[in-house]
C-alpha cells in the first residue's frame, strides 16, 4: 500500500488536470497581464478569460503572421499554446479545473498577412484542444477573426468564456 501523503496528492489532482498531463501538456503560471486588466473574471455562473498569447515564461514563442512567415500548421501551435494559457488563467480564477461545466465560446485573433482566408484552421488548435481535454462539454461556439496585428507580434490570440 502506497504511503497515505503519496494518496492524498493523487486525490487532489483534479480530472480535469490528469488529461491535461496525460496529453503530456503542463498547465503554466498564468501570465502576468500586459496591461491595465485581469486576466480572469468571475461573473455568476461564467468565467470570462482574457486574451492570451503563445507565450512561455514571458517570451513570445511565435512571433510574424500566419500567411506569411507562419505556417498554417505553426498558427494552430500558436493557438494551442495560447489556449493551454487560457486554462492556467481560468483556473486562477475557478481554483479546480473540475468546477469548469462548459467552455461556452471560443474567439480567437488570428494575425494574418493580407489575403490570408484559414482563420478557422488557425483557431481549431484551441478548439480541438478543449475538445480532447473537456470532451462534449469542451466543444463551444466560436470566432475566428483575422487582425493585422497583435500584442508583442504574436500570431494568435485566444479569449475565452466558461460557465462554472
Amino acid at each position: 500500500m502506497p504511503p497515505l501523503f503519496l494518496y492524498i496528492q493523487v486525490m487532489l489532482l483534479s480530472i480535469v488536470e490528469e488529461r491535461i498531463k496525460a496529453l503530456g501538456l503542463e498547465l503554466p503560471q498564468t501570465a502576468a497581464p500586459m496591461g491595465a486588466y485581469i486576466p480572469a473574471i468571475i461573473c455568476g455562473n461564467m468565467v470570462f478569460v482574457s486574451g492570451q498569447l503563445p507565450i512561455i515564461n514571458g517570451v513570445a514563442q511565435y512571433k510574424g503572421s500566419v500567411g506569411g512567415n507562419i505556417s498554417v500548421d505553426e498558427g494552430y501551435q500558436a493557438a494551442r499554446l495560447a489556449a493551454i494559457n487560457a486554462l492556467a488563467a481560468l483556473k486562477s480564477a475557478v481554483e479546480n479545473l473540475d468546477n469548469v461545466k462548459r467552455i461556452v465560446k471560443i474567439t480567437g485573433y488570428v494575425r494574418s498577412a493580407p489575403g490570408f482566408e484559414q482563420q478557422a484552421k488557425i483557431v481549431n488548435g484551441a478548439s480541438e484542444l478543449m475538445a480532447d481535454i473537456f470532451g462534449e462539454t469542451g466543444r463551444h461556439a466560436r470566432a475566428a477573426i483575422g487582425v493585422s496585428e497583435l500584442p508583442a507580434g504574436v500570431p494568435v490570440e485566444i479569449e475565452l468564456i466558461a460557465e462554472i
